[in-house]
C-alpha cells in the first residue's frame, strides 16, 4: 500500500481512535464497536480502510475476527517523515 493511502487512512479521527485502542492489545470487531456511537457497518468500513492501508491485520478465531496493529507500516511512515527533514547544512 502506498504512502498516500496510509496517510489518508490515518487522517480520520475515528480510525486514529481505533489505532489507539489496538495499541494496547488486539480486539474483536465487537469490542471496537462498543467504544463508538456508530453502526456496526460504519465501524466495519473504518476497519476495512485500516486493513486496506495495511495498518492493521486480522486473525480469525472461532466465530470472531481479532484486529491488531501492523507496526511495520508505522515504522515505514516514520522513516519517510524523518527523511523529509533531510540533511542540514552546517556553516561555521
Amino acid at each position: 500500500m502506498g504512502m498516500s493511502e496510509t496517510l489518508k487512512a490515518i487522517s480520520d479521527p475515528v480510525r486514529r481512535d481505533i489505532l489507539e485502542m489496538l495499541k494496547q492489545e488486539k480486539k474483536s470487531a465487537g469490542e471496537i464497536a462498543e467504544k463508538f456511537n456508530l453502526t456496526n457497518a460504519t465501524v466495519s468500513y473504518h476497519l476495512s480502510q485500516l486493513k486496506k492501508a495495511d495498518l492493521i491485520s486480522e486473525t480469525k478465531y472461532k466465530n470472531f475476527i481479532y484486529y491488531e496493529l501492523n507496526t511495520s507500516v508505522f515504522e515505514d511512515v516514520l522513516t519517510w517523515i524523518y527523511g523529509l527533514g533531510g540533511k542540514k547544512n552546517e556553516k561555521d
